[in-house]
């Protein structure tokens, strides 16, 4: 491990803060360009158009915002990680749906209004014209994807069905664009107007094309991953050491996950984000999963020798967002995985790890962090027992007494989200800064 990966960073911004600039930035920088459009560009065939145009335009930049949330670029992912770009990629896309209605009800009033018609007419009179079909079918498709997408809904939903769904997306990007690309209120206003919406939407769709099918497929045709080794940890744990091609170059980090995909053994589309079990150590990579699904369950039977489809490595739950000589690492049941993993590029010195589990045979790894906490002058405290049953160990005074020096260490939390949760909850009433505490909860949905 280079002696820059667990360097403590003092005087400078932290990445997150740094890329959240970024983000900022690049949103209120094309914000005040859109604005000079709509004002520059001349008023509608009444107020109501006028009103109507504004808020295409701006459904248009969301849009296109949502894409760079979902591109899994790099620079951002490490430094932001995917579980919060995929929160705000959720709140965009709600935004994105109601910019979009009332963008549709403003143009459908607005020409009723011209026409001295009703709404009914009006709308099924727009619907024969392409350009606002389109624009029709997008919104539609938006919406659909929306209501799929809402908590009550999604939770009843199989993760496959909710994903091919949302992948409808793709349809209505495509849809926007063409609509966009007809309506001579955008695009056609001047030639700065026409430069910067094709110079945007090749921005964002390549960013989108590059982080999800482009280098995901470069990377795999370069190292050829292939599993090495399957290891049965207990009765429902199962290790899977992948190996492939000149993995030093791979730009994997401890405490980080990936997308995997075993072909020939699942579905394409059945895949799985595991976080690494291990540092990268640059011959192999590893995984180790809870049986809880039927593809996790599946893992035990991968054959040695067949070929892996690795997506990533993502996710910013790495030492790159260190602030302090001191680490606490709390885990709950297999959230240990990244734990594990971030315990080998730990220094000796002040660790303190926290491990809850319902009873020490569903200690996952657990010989093997003993072993690293130990070699590194540590402390592990295995928390065992059910909720209810003992006194919640996360709970402010609890933890506290634990670890009373906890509000000068850097915190990473893994675990379930409930567990997660309580644990944040607890280190915001403790008072624990924000840029200390590291917690990453990812998921493909």
């Amino acid at each position: 491990m280079e002696a820059t990966n667990t360097q403590v960073r003092t005087g400078t911004i932290p990445p997150v803060v740094a890329a959240r600039y970024a983000l900022w930035t690049f949103v209120i920088v094309n914000l005040v360009i859109v604005e000079a459009l709509f004002f520059t560009a001349g008023t509608g065939k009444n107020g109501v158009l006028t009103v109507a145009k504004f808020f295409g335009m701006h459904a248009a930049l969301l849009l296109l915002c949502q894409l760079l949330l979902v591109a899994r670029l790099p620079w951002l992912d490490r430094r932001i990680g995917m579980d919060r770009l995929t929160v705000w990629h959720r709140w965009v896309g709600f935004t994105l749906m109601w910019t979009l209605l009332t963008h549709a009800f403003l143009v459908v009033l607005g020409y009723a209004t011209l026409d001295d018609a009703s709404m009914t007419k009006t709308f099924f009179a727009l619907a024969g014209v392409p350009a606002s079909l389109f624009g029709m079918l997008a919104a539609a498709i938006v919406v659909v994807v929306a209501a799929v997408s809402a908590r009550q809904v999604r939770r009843r939903l199989r993760y496959e069905t909710w994903h091919g769904v949302h992948l409808l997306l793709y349809v209505a990007l495509g849809l926007a664009f063409v609509h966009q690309l007809q309506e001579p209120t955008t695009f056609k206003t001047s030639a700065f107007a026409t430069t910067y919406w094709w110079a945007l939407w090749l921005f964002a769709f390549g960013a989108l094309v590059t982080g999800r099918i482009v280098m995901p497929l470069w990377r795999n045709a370069y190292h050829r991953f292939e599993v090495a080794e399957v290891v049965r940890e207990s009765d429902n744990v199962v290790s899977v050491r992948v190996t492939g091609r000149n993995l030093d170059k791979l730009p994997a980090r401890a405490g980080q996950f990936c997308i995997w995909r075993f072909p020939g053994h699942n579905h394409w589309w059945l895949a799985n984000p595991f976080s690494l079990s291990a540092a990268p150590d640059g011959r192999s990579l590893r995984l180790t999963a809870k049986a809880v699904g039927n593809a996790s369950a599946g893992l035990r039977n991968v054959p040695v020798g067949s070929r892996a489809f690795v997506e990533g490595p993502y996710g910013a739950f790495t030492a790159l967002h260190r602030t302090r000589p001191g680490a606490l690492l709390i885990a709950g049941g297999v959230g240990i995985t990244p734990v594990r993993a971030l315990l080998e590029e730990e220094p000796a010195g002040d660790i303190v790890v926290l491990y809850r589990v319902r009873s020490e045979d569903d200690a996952v790894l657990i010989d093997e962090v003993r072993t690293l906490v130990a070699a590194r002058g540590g402390r592990l405290h295995l928390l065992t027992g059910r909720t209810g049953e003992t006194s919640p160990p996360f709970e402010p005074d609890n933890l506290l007494a634990l670890v009373p020096d906890l509000a000068e260490r850097d915190v990473y939390v893994c675990g379930p989200p409930a567990m997660t949760s309580t644990v944040l909850s607890s280190l915001r009433r403790l008072k624990v800064p924000q840029q200390q505490v590291h917690a990453e909860r990812f998921g493909l949905a």
